[in-house]
């Protein structure tokens, strides 16, 4: 199992924040590792339970996964995406602070069958990953919401 966690500040309102997040497609535009996600059935609303296919790149390789969102509450969404070789999980907790969002990034993912080995020499390339995350999703915001970013915390 790996393991990243990163705080962010993003200065727009909560409600407006949880809501772009909750829409998993997002995430090509806020996650590095993202080359493609969209929702697994086409016009599906954003829902507990709602499903996106998830392609991502990691050390040169391409993966897939299916990404479900677990928990959707005002301030905690869970998405939990799934293949052969591992489970990832994405949980986000937000908090409102003078106006803008404070929001914890939590990634976690636990390797299946012989890829468990490797988690260990893994961590690294995840802490990389959190980085352009904590990078990244201030920009995505405020692209979004058509202003600046925010910062990281």
């Amino acid at each position: 199992m790996v393991e990243v966690e990163r705080t962010l500040t993003l200065h727009h309102p909560l409600p407006d924040v949880v809501a772009y997040l909750a829409d998993f497609s997002h995430a090509q535009e806020w996650d590095p590792g993202t080359v493609s996600c969209r929702p697994a059935r086409a016009g599906a609303p954003v829902a507990k339970g709602a499903e996106w296919l998830n392609v991502s790149t990691f050390r040169g390789r391409r993966t897939e996964l299916r990404y479900r969102l677990v928990r959707l509450e005002d301030l905690r969404l869970t998405f939990v995406g799934r293949n052969r070789t591992a489970t990832s999980t994405d949980d986000l907790t937000f908090r409102e602070e003078n106006g803008a969002t404070l929001l914890t990034y939590r990634a976690r993912i636990d390797f299946h069958g012989l890829a468990r080995l490797a988690s260990p020499f893994l961590r690294g390339e995840f802490e990389r990953l959190g980085d352009g995350v904590a990078r990244r999703m201030p920009q995505a915001v405020g692209s979004h919401f058509g202003s600046g970013g925010g910062s990281t915390g």
